[in-house]
């Protein structure tokens, strides 16, 4: 019994890979954007997936989010978009954060500079 408080013991909580943005592209269309997205996860079915991405503007307000309604675990890297996102006049640059069903929202963002 000691042996298995040991092992509980030295066993550290399990730290998964966050999603990971690999490319993300930008079109202008009228007033609007659309984003094509391309992240990698290790997504092991529907237990632990990468389940979104939002654009941000520098403050940390979402301008879009794509929820992704499944796991690609055999379909990695894969691209998903997002059309029609209205980003505020004089905005140079947005940030792209993914997540996973797990541990939820990556610390890190994906910084986009958008021209026309």
């Amino acid at each position: 019994m000691k042996h298995i408080f040991l092992l509980l013991a030295l066993a550290g909580p399990a730290i998964a890979e966050p999603v990971e943005i690999n490319d993300v592209r930008v079109t202008a269309s009228g007033d609007s954007w659309r984003f094509d997205v391309t992240v990698t996860h290790p997504d092991t079915g529907w237990d632990h997936y990468a389940d979104g991405w939002q654009i941000e503007d520098a403050e940390g307000n979402v301008l879009g989010l794509r929820v992704l309604a499944h796991p690609h675990v055999n379909e990695q890297p894969f691209t998903r978009s997002l059309s029609s996102v209205i980003i505020p006049k004089g905005t140079s640059e947005v940030f792209v954060r993914a997540r996973c069903s797990v541990d939820g929202w990556n610390e890190d963002t994906t910084a986009v500079l958008l021209t026309n």
